[in-house]
């Protein structure tokens, strides 16, 4: 496995926008699905990466303990299928019902949803407060594949009730690490250092 760090992007950016289509329902959602929320999780993840599945059961937890206390939040997988078949629609389908996820989760076939929100890596994540700035791009916890340490989801789920409650979210946060996201040949971004 290689480990790659998020890329951390600065905080107070504005979310990027997003029009994809939820690979469950078909139903579209774009940034503006989510407006009236408290804050907005934006979570890049995928189907096969030992990171991703390692905490993908408190991924799906967090989202029934958050989606009715005002917390928006999507999932996207950009990884390239041609490189990548498992991390198909079809595959990312069986994700959803293995971790019981209960948000909208998309595919980026083109990759530029990711390239806009700087993402680098499955999981990636952006927590954006109720005016879509962003306030929290870091770990979900401590845990990786392989550590011992119990995955608990501390410090997203932190961040999170920060952002319900109204308060500031510390600007010490540790990157997010995991797999890369597996770019279409020949088009890796610039900051992934292409």
């Amino acid at each position: 496995m290689v480990r790659t760090e998020s890329t951390m992007l600065p905080l107070g950016t504005p979310a990027p926008a997003f029009s994809l289509e939820d690979v469950v329902s078909g139903k579209p959602f774009s940034l503006e699905s989510f407006a009236g929320n408290k804050g907005l999780l934006v979570m890049f993840i995928c189907q096969h990466c030992p990171f991703v599945i390692h905490v993908e059961q408190a991924l799906g937890q967090i989202g029934q303990d958050y989606c009715f206390k005002g917390l928006g939040i999507m999932a996207i997988s950009a990884n390239s299928i041609e490189t990548h078949p498992q991390d198909s629609p079809e595959n990312m389908r069986e994700q959803v019902a293995r971790a019981n996820f209960n948000f909208p989760y998309a595919y980026d076939a083109t990759q530029e949803i990711a390239k806009s929100y700087t993402a680098a890596c499955t999981p990636d994540f952006f927590l954006f407060d109720g005016d879509f700035k962003l306030v929290y791009r870091g770990q979900l916890d401590d845990s990786r594949p392989g550590n011992d340490k119990p995955v608990t989801g501390a410090d997203l789920r932190a961040a999170i009730d920060q952002v319900i409650a109204g308060e500031a979210v510390p600007e010490m946060q540790k990157p997010s690490i995991g797999c890369n996201i597996k770019w279409i040949p020949g088009k890796a971004p610039a900051y992934f250092g292409a």
